[in-house]
């Protein structure tokens, strides 16, 4: 059995790393950016959170309305 050396690579070989360079960095593009969509979605949830418990905070320390009125029907 005849053993290539490593300096003679193949074009099949080479174009193998190639694509396997090509997919290598798009997988770490698509991993980037995946990550900082994350992080917004994150950082609006804490927004989001810090407004509803102002708001929930607010509705605690407000005085409770008075009891709903009624409304009269209305002959049609």
């Amino acid at each position: 059995m005849a053993t290539k050396k490593t300096s003679e690579r193949s074009p099949e070989s080479m174009a193998r790393a190639e694509r396997q360079r090509v997919a290598a960095e798009d997988g770490a593009k698509a991993r980037a950016e995946w990550d900082q969509r994350a992080v917004a979605v994150r950082k609006n949830m804490e927004r989001l959170r810090v407004l509803r418990l102002a708001k929930e905070a607010e509705a605690a320390q407000a005085p409770p309305d008075a009891a709903p009125k009624r409304r009269k029907k209305v002959a049609r």
